[in-house]
């Protein structure tokens, strides 16, 4: 919008109410345009704050997400983000928030479910006793 109002001899002062920003602004963008051409528009990088988690992190999260909880040594059968957040911290030294954990797993398209809670027994007979009660008694 600009650089089209600014081909019609526009000045940046009319240019500013069309576009919602101020005249400072609007010289800048033209300024840039004219120096760099459309790479000079582009936002230079910001500083932030670097990412916490190291590709090693990602990668041991989601080999642990994808097994259970038992077999990773842990005294529970049921995960909550909270208990994977604190099973990494042990494992890796790094302390992350259930956050951080949410978008590297929404990054990878893997979701903590609700739990599913399975019933099963020690007894041996216990799958046979179990289709007992399923089947309708007869008579």
């Amino acid at each position: 919008m600009v650089f089209l109002s600014a081909e019609q001899k526009l000045t940046a002062p009319a240019i500013a109410p069309i576009v919602r920003e101020s005249e400072p602004t609007v010289w800048r963008w033209l300024e840039r345009y004219l120096a760099e051409g459309l790479e000079g528009l582009k936002d230079d990088p910001r500083p932030g704050r670097p990412r916490q988690i190291t590709e090693t992190y990602r990668t041991k999260l989601l080999e642990a997400v994808r097994r259970r909880p038992r077999s990773l040594n842990q005294p529970y059968s049921l995960r909550t983000l909270q208990r994977l957040v604190d099973y990494m911290a042990e494992e890796t030294g790094l302390r992350v928030s259930t956050e951080t954990v949410c978008r590297v797993l929404k990054e990878a398209d893997l979701v903590l479910g609700r739990p599913q809670h399975k019933i099963t027994s020690p007894d041996s007979e216990y799958e046979v006793k179990k289709r007992r009660l399923r089947v309708p008694a007869t008579t």
